[in-house]
């Protein structure tokens, strides 16, 4: 029953997403952007205006490079995303609410545009949630190729490889331990060694085929592009005018095997994609700490905020766990008897991914991508948002509320209810839920018009 709520506002938000993004594409002048705008090649057929008009709101930016591609077949899945992440939540938090109102709240995601236009974020999310739901599973190998599938839509998949290394290591400690009180002749003496052999062995092996999976694909993309531009087998004349024309104009770099390779192929480690984020978009440690770059801060400040609060909020509440990386319980036993909720010691891997994101998208990278970058890759910024609303929000608790015509039952959409009594609801309900919408809404105006976004 949860899954059909969720799903049926995550197909609420769609629409409202696709029918605001035609209006107000049709409402505004496309700002004239220095951004990448291919030729089109191919004549228009009968019914390519209408399409333009309904979803051309969605093709700028980033999208020009995706629906570029998307000729050779590239796609993403909100819907999915939205199913992954509900059931990681139940799997992770094991509060059922929670996690309902965490998926509920994706579904308002800050990032909506780019869950929505021509980007990559709507498929990483999904091969991301769902490979974590099954390596908490279990499924060590489906978990690891489904994050392989991820790494190849995003780079930064590559950090999930942190999850390979963490999940099984706690189980191996686990079983070790419960070899250790299980007594009996079988776990004593040799057989006891050979058991924490094995498990130390399967462990070593799971990680190490583990993490080659999860690389390959962008191991594969790097060596592709060595080949291509480093060892190029093709001439300039064999590529359309258009495109020739098009690179020359924008400084684009094409493969040409009569000309001389590009100074980054000499390097020691010749990583086309660091080449890139150096050279093209200026990425670097520190490189955005510019007075000019403060609105930039500011418009990453929120999901910052979200960031903080979760890693803040979770060493207080597990100060000791902390301490002991989650591998091991404390006195109080509490890796065998988990608290539900936000403070599960579940958790804590998944907000120390979330701290990693946070502090290297505000030391390395463009700071206003932060919102996109961790909405897509980490469930901990709906996670704490959610937690929040249920710690401050009376409406939240109470099944017939003082307030009129407001019934909260838990099988319920509890965001649709609280958003006709904006007005009644706690500063942090209308603090969360109005960054959220406000986001949700100003990322369609401002995207579909070719102007600055997150």
């Amino acid at each position: 029953m949860d899954v059909r709520v969720v799903l049926n506002f995550a197909v609420l938000t769609r629409g409202l997403s696709l029918l605001l993004q035609a209006l107000l594409n049709s409402a505004i002048p496309d700002h004239e952007a220095d951004a990448f705008r291919p030729p089109r090649l191919e004549e228009p057929l009968y019914l390519d205006p209408m399409v333009e008009w309904c979803f051309g709101g969605l093709s700028h930016w980033d999208a020009e490079h995706f629906l570029f591609i998307a000729e050779r077949g590239y796609l993403a899945l909100f819907l999915l995303s939205v199913v992954a992440l509900h059931a990681l939540s139940r799997a992770v938090l094991q509060d059922r609410r929670l996690a309902l109102l965490s998926s509920l709240l994706y579904c308002l995601t800050p990032a909506n545009v780019f869950m929505t236009a021509g980007y990559s974020e709507s498929l990483f999310a999904a091969l991301t949630f769902g490979g974590l739901f099954l390596l908490e599973k279990g499924f060590t190998f489906r978990a690891c190729l489904a994050l392989g599938i991820a790494t190849a839509a995003r780079s930064n998949g590559l950090v999930n490889v942190g999850f390979l290394l963490y999940l099984p290591s706690l189980r191996a400690l686990s079983r070790i331990r419960a070899y250790r009180t299980g007594g009996g002749a079988a776990t004593t003496g040799h057989g006891r060694a050979l058991r924490y052999t094995w498990v130390v062995a399967r462990l070593l092996l799971t990680s190490l085929l583990g993490t080659a999976l999860i690389a390959l694909p962008f191991v594969a993309f790097q060596y592709y592009g060595y080949r291509t531009f480093c060892t190029p087998s093709i001439s300039l004349e064999r590529v359309a005018p258009a495109l020739v024309s098009l690179a020359e104009r924008k400084g684009y770099r094409m493969p040409d095997e009569n000309g001389l390779p590009p100074l980054w192929c000499m390097r020691p480690l010749p990583l086309l994609y660091s080449h890139i984020q150096e050279v093209y978009w200026d990425v670097g440690f520190l490189r955005y700490f510019e007075l000019k770059q403060a609105p930039n801060f500011l418009l990453a400040l929120p999901m910052a905020g979200l960031g903080v609060a979760a890693a803040y909020a979770y060493y207080q509440a597990n100060p000791d766990m902390c301490h002991r990386l989650g591998l091991w319980e404390g006195a109080g036993g509490r890796l065998d008897k988990p608290t539900p909720g936000f403070f599960n010691p579940k958790v804590f891997v998944y907000v120390v991914h979330s701290t990693v994101l946070l502090v290297f998208g505000t030391l390395c990278m463009h700071v206003q991508v932060l919102t996109r970058f961790m909405a897509s890759s980490s469930p901990v910024p709906f996670w704490i948002s959610a937690h929040l609303l249920l710690l401050n929000e009376p409406l939240l608790h109470r099944r017939k509320t003082t307030v009129p015509n407001v019934s909260l039952r838990p099988l319920h959409n509890p965001v649709s209810a609280l958003l006709p009594h904006w007005r009644t609801c706690s500063p942090t309900t209308q603090c969360i839920l109005g960054y959220f919408l406000s986001y949700w809404v100003l990322g369609l105006a401002l995207h579909c018009n070719f102007l600055p976004w997150t």
